[in-house]
């Protein structure tokens, strides 16, 4: 897939504390050789903010980076400028989504486990109504069908032609709690049989029968990037969510997600239990 802007700007931070640190310099001595401040400095390695290119290049030639590597650096910085779909929508983006977009548009594969709900580019657009009407009590309805239709839209990544893998770990429970009413969840759950059919979409179903498991605590998703160390965790929080990116934090989910797959069951029986859920609505 190609390389977007997000994906860019947070290689460039990624590359610009590896040459720091193989250079042995702290923040403040590397900040100081090119006239920034720690704290612009700090900036550019957590890949917040924008990114000025003569800067990088700067710092480059003072961490003896070879010319292969500050010309491609000097590249990414220059095009590390967001700009995603979601920019050209009437209606303000929730800050709370924001981040969840630029990071989403460019990802290569999605690890989902849920517990609650269907994830949201699984979801039907009337279960995707019930959802936000039951979380978003102070919403008005312009803003339920706004934060609705990006829902939608964000399932246009699924039909992309080189689209990521979405494998998701669907707790039981999902199936059996009954949004938006009978005929709403059957239609919910006839779809997510459809796209389980999808070969970049796997679906397995955590059993009630399987007991304690390794995420209890709550759904995540972990967000794919090009390589491991651009890789994202999503945490569910009420009022929006959390982002973890450290390399302890990574691994802990990834673990986590490795043991669900585990306990949960086959695809075929997965695929089984959904057809019987469905049957019983």
């Amino acid at each position: 897939m190609a390389v977007g802007p997000t994906t860019r700007r947070r290689q460039l931070g990624a590359d610009l504390r590896r040459l720091r640190e193989r250079k042995g310099l702290t923040l403040e001595e590397a900040g100081t050789l090119v006239e920034i401040s720690k704290a612009t400095l700090s900036r550019y390695e957590t890949k917040e903010g924008a990114v000025k290119w003569p800067t990088v290049d700067a710092l480059c030639r003072e961490y003896g980076a070879t010319e292969e590597e500050r010309l491609a650096l000097v590249e990414l910085a220059k095009g590390a400028r967001i700009q995603g779909w979601w920019r050209s929508l009437a209606d303000p983006i929730p800050e709370s989504m924001n981040l969840m977009l630029t990071l989403e548009d460019e990802v290569v594969r999605e690890d989902h486990y849920a517990c609650m709900y269907v994830p949201g580019l699984l979801q039907t657009r009337a279960y995707a109504e019930a959802v936000h009407r039951a979380s978003e009590m102070r919403c008005t309805e312009q803003e339920i069908v706004h934060m609705v239709d990006i829902r939608m839209k964000r399932q246009e990544l699924l039909t992309r032609e080189e689209p990521p893998h979405i494998w998701a770990v669907i707790d039981e429970a999902v199936l059996r709690r009954l949004v938006g009413g009978r005929e709403v969840m059957r239609e919910q759950l006839l779809h997510l049989r459809s796209q389980a059919e999808q070969r970049q979409v796997t679906v397995q179903i955590l059993p009630f029968a399987s007991g304690a498991h390794a995420a209890a605590v709550g759904s995540f998703v972990i967000l794919g990037g090009p390589t491991p160390e651009l890789d994202v965790v999503y945490v569910d929080i009420i009022g929006g969510g959390l982002f973890m990116e450290k390399p302890e934090e990574l691994a802990r989910y990834k673990l986590a997600f490795e043991y669900l797959r585990a306990q949960a069951l086959d695809i075929e029986a997965s695929a089984a239990l959904l057809d019987r859920a469905c049957k019983e609505l």
